[in-house]
């Protein structure tokens, strides 16, 4: 088999989807390099010249970039323990929902590079993402979002829960509260039981700690 590397970076929610998938198809890869954002490597560079970003997925010595192309990818070359549903529909709803949650990773994060009452709306115009997750993403009779089987919509929603834990601490304030979503609350819980998740995730406190400089870098400047 030609050999798998994976150019990642350990706070990036969009590389640990795609370790998980590769631990889910059961796919022995390299993790090749871990990137500093901040002074972004000639490899990285060279194999991702247009976005310039984690993860870089390297097949063969050939690069995929994007996460969610590159779990389309997995699936049309490792066809064991499909990440995508075989209905069409449910193909579409896939692709749709794992869109939604990226293009809307800015709104949903926003709250922690913000104090005072800027802070406030944003942990509105959050939890205003994820109303719509729990009310049209989520089935209450299914374990995951596409049934009872883990999938690339899973591992797409996965920043909602280690990032976003993080984040929250980090900023000190509740953004996804149990009263107002437990249909999220359900699918997280039985996210983290999944073997493959529950044994590759970031470490919480590291990540808080990280999520802490962070948000020291925004609130500092609007604040001083």
């Amino acid at each position: 088999m030609e050999e798998v590397k994976v150019i990642g970076l350990w706070t990036s929610p969009f590389v640990h989807r795609v370790i998980w998938a590769l631990k889910l198809k059961g796919v022995e890869y390299e993790y090749h390099q871990e990137e500093d954002i901040f002074n972004k490597s000639d490899l990285l560079l060279q194999y991702n010249p247009v976005h310039k970003k984690v993860p870089v997925f390297l097949h063969g010595g050939r690069p995929v970039v994007e996460s969610g192309i590159i779990m389309e990818y997995m699936d049309e070359t490792w066809p064991q323990n499909p990440l995508l549903p075989t209905d069409p529909h449910a193909r579409a709803m896939a692709r749709f929902w794992t869109k939604f949650v990226d293009g809307k990773m800015p709104n949903i994060y926003g709250f922690y590079k913000r104090a005072g009452e800027e802070q406030t709306k944003a942990v509105k115009e959050a939890q205003e993402c994820l109303k719509i997750l729990e009310e049209h993403g989520l089935d209450e009779e299914k374990k995951f979002f596409n049934g009872d089987k883990i999938g690339m919509t899973d591992l797409s929603m996965g920043l909602l829960v280690f990032w976003l834990e993080a984040t929250e601490e980090a900023a000190g304030v509740q953004v996804l509260e149990a009263d107002s979503f437990p249909r999220l609350h359900a699918w997280i819980r039985n996210f983290k039981e999944v073997p493959v998740i529950k044994e590759n995730h970031p470490d919480k406190t590291r990540l808080v700690a990280y999520f802490k400089q962070l948000r020291d870098k925004f609130i500092k400047p609007a604040t001083s």
